[in-house]
């Protein structure tokens, strides 16, 4: 067996970006509209807390941009996806099944809950959830009980899943839907990366009852920190609302509270930055298309490797570039880890499963051979929308 060429993959990154730093951030956000403009309108009316215009409007333009009929803002993405989760009538006890591949923010909005993150495997043609492997695994250890789907082993009840988007690249909806539906289990979409991406040429956060965005700063358009809700539902939409600001009843003087909320509301500092960089989203996304042009072309012909493309049904933000060794490469990943490093690229492995993770170690959880695989063999890459330099999406 032939050993992984680092040194050939090291320049094959370099020379995909025809313009750098010395040193290369794995991600960061690019302000080039109206960001200092709608700021200094904050600063210089002192709406810089939750009231002012700017919520408003970038709630508005961010349903309008996505399709969904409400969007809700929060101060980050995990607060969205917890205010989902409790949306979709997820309640302590109740098992919440989640990809073992993602973001802790994902199992963590389960664990605030009072429920447990039931992990399960992804496919490698998506890097999201295996519809046909979580049917099997359904059939296998869950039964109807007292009007719900229960775990067998457990006793718990399965109350949700959770599929993200993972590297903004869409998950195979129509078939994890179709299962959900027999199986009678709501799905709210963990939509954090994937703004701008499209399933069958619509967004994703528009197939499910409930989907979480994230603006952090490291997301394809930022606020700072923040995060939003995102549903059809009039009900729900106004219930998020109302957990999201302290569950306060409306009144001009009185504070009045009917349930435990949360403070959760996006200041309008961040939402009017928000609205700066959701004006240059379309632009953003071409760009690091672009980028992601760039890497495929500078990687063709390698052996060993290949850069992660977005599956035929989708159209992706390709929030994060990721170059995929082959299996019997998996050794390579720590050593080119370093040898980009030390070029000044600030590269980065997969996150770590969360099944190996200590608080969420003994949790439920399917075979995971393919995540297992995955994890060994994923390399992110610098994926800045500035990197991709001048010319037209692929």
């Amino acid at each position: 067996m032939n050993s992984l060429d680092l040194d050939c993959a090291v320049r094959r990154i370099l020379e995909a970006l025809p313009s750098r730093p010395e040193v290369v951030p794995l991600h960061e956000p690019e302000m080039g509209g109206n960001e200092w403009a709608y700021v200094k309108e904050c600063l210089d009316t002192n709406w810089v807390s939750t009231e002012g215009r700017f919520v408003g409007r970038f709630e508005q333009a961010l349903a309008q941009f996505t399709g969904a009929r409400f969007a809700i803002a929060t101060v980050n993405g995990t607060a969205a996806l917890h205010l989902g989760l409790l949306a979709a009538g997820v309640e302590p006890g109740d098992e919440v099944i989640v990809p073992a591949l993602t973001y802790v923010s994902t199992a963590n909005a389960v664990h605030y809950c009072g429920a447990v993150p039931h992990f399960a495997d992804s496919e490698e043609r998506t890097l999201g959830l295996d519809p046909v492997k979580l049917a099997a695994h359904l059939r296998e250890i869950a039964g109807p009980a007292d009007g719900a789907v229960r775990n067998r082993r457990t006793g718990r009840r399965i109350r949700a899943v959770v599929p993200v988007h993972t590297f903004g690249h869409p998950v195979d909806l129509a078939p994890l839907l179709a299962v959900c539906l027999d199986f009678g289990l709501p799905v709210v979409e963990d939509a954090a990366e994937s703004l701008g991406s499209c399933y069958k040429g619509r967004p994703t956060g528009t197939f499910c009852l409930l989907a979480a965005l994230s603006f952090n700063g490291n997301k394809i358009i930022t606020t700072g920190g923040g995060g939003a809700v995102l549903t059809d539902d009039p009900g729900l939409a106004a219930f998020v609302k109302h957990l999201s600001t302290i569950a306060k009843r409306p009144h001009q003087w009185s504070f009045v509270h009917d349930r435990v909320g949360y403070n959760f509301r996006m200041p309008s500092l961040n939402a009017a930055l928000g609205c700066a960089q959701l004006e240059q989203l379309p632009r953003l996304v071409d760009r690091k298309r672009a980028l992601a042009g760039r890497y495929r072309r500078a990687f063709e012909g390698f052996a060993g490797a290949r850069v992660f493309g977005e599956p035929g049904f989708a159209r992706s933000n390709y929030w994060l570039n990721a170059l995929l060794l082959e299996p019997e490469h998996a050794g390579a990943l720590e050593p080119l880890l370093e040898r980009t490093h030390a070029a000044g690229l600030r590269t980065r492995p997969a996150w770590a499963l969360m099944h190996r993770l200590p608080m969420y170690a003994e949790c439920p959880r399917m075979d995971l051979a393919v995540v297992e695989s995955l994890a060994a063999r994923i390399l992110c890459l610098p994926s800045s929308a500035r990197l991709a330099g001048p010319g037209p999406s692929p």
